[in-house]
């Protein structure tokens, strides 16, 4: 069962990717990539200070071995998160081009923490070639082919490519829930192993991560916010991709756990910035 659960998660992931790229436009893509200060801004929050964070909370923190397995590889799943829709506070092109251009990134980057990580810790098992190679199959490409398949509907069917494209977002993440909780309830005895350090460490790392999105987001406060999510939240997807392929379902019912911590950081941090957004006193 565990096995048919990974592969559903694996699919429904590749599919959210896919989704994603249909609703991009050449404009929405390349926002970031003309501000380069704010890429640097971005590229620095995700990919070095968070990671960084993990590191010294996985080493320094007395964890069980699953707990800090999951850690690390939340440390190197970075990139925007897989639900866009999060994000979008003011309407700017900034989230979705956070999601485009991180998943690009990861292709390079990602493979890069693994050596670090596998020289450091002695947690990795493949090569960073690898690693590459499988982050552009399940990244790369079903995000190329749905940025052809969104030009193409754009030119023939213009008014119905958003809400394809939001439709079949809305279906994969449904069986990318329904697959995780039961995987979840499948294997509820790696629970036990996220006892009070590992708790202190999830909970850590993802105030952490809000608090350096927040500051290197700004000025603009719709950029502050769309940062502060992508760096709590992490890029679930690669991070569950790396569990699944290298790690099997252990430390996929661990970046659960963190799911559920980030959640409670995020959503009332995300309710704060609406209420700031609209000038309500928060």
């Amino acid at each position: 069962m565990a096995d048919t659960l990974l592969l559903l998660i694996k699919l429904s992931v590749g599919t959210m990717i896919l989704a994603v790229g249909m609703g991009a436009t050449f404009t929405d893509v390349v926002y970031l990539w003309r501000r380069p200060a704010l890429l640097l801004r971005s590229v620095l929050a995700m990919y070095v200070l968070v990671p960084l964070a993990a590191f010294v909370l996985a080493e320094f923190l007395p964890l069980a071995p699953g707990v800090r397995v999951a850690l690390l590889v939340l440390a190197v799943s970075a990139g925007a998160p897989l639900v866009p829709r999060r994000l979008r506070v003011g309407g700017s092109p900034y989230a979705f081009s956070l999601v485009v251009t991180s998943s690009l990134l990861a292709v390079v980057l990602v493979p890069v923490w693994i050596a670090l990580l596998s020289r450091h810790f002695g947690v990795a098992t493949v090569g960073p070639a690898e690693v590459a190679a499988v982050l552009a199959r399940a990244f790369l490409l079903p995000l190329v082919i749905g940025i052809l398949l969104g030009m193409a509907l754009r030119a023939t069917v213009p008014a119905i490519t958003q809400r394809a494209a939001d439709a079949v977002f809305a279906l994969a993440a449904v069986v990318l829930a329904v697959a995780t909780l039961l995987l979840v309830a499948d294997q509820w005895q790696v629970f036990m192993e996220v006892r009070g350090p590992g708790i202190v460490a999830l909970v850590a790392l993802t105030v952490i991560a809000v608090a350096v999105g927040h500051v290197l987001g700004g000025p603009e406060p719709d950029d502050r916010t769309a940062l502060a999510i992508a760096c709590c939240t992490r890029h679930i997807g690669v991070a569950v991709i790396l569990a699944t392929t290298f790690r099997g379902p252990r430390a996929v019912v661990l970046l659960a756990v963190y799911l559920v911590v980030a959640s409670l950081v995020s959503i009332p941090y995300l309710r704060w910035r609406r209420r700031a957004a609209h000038g309500d006193k928060p």
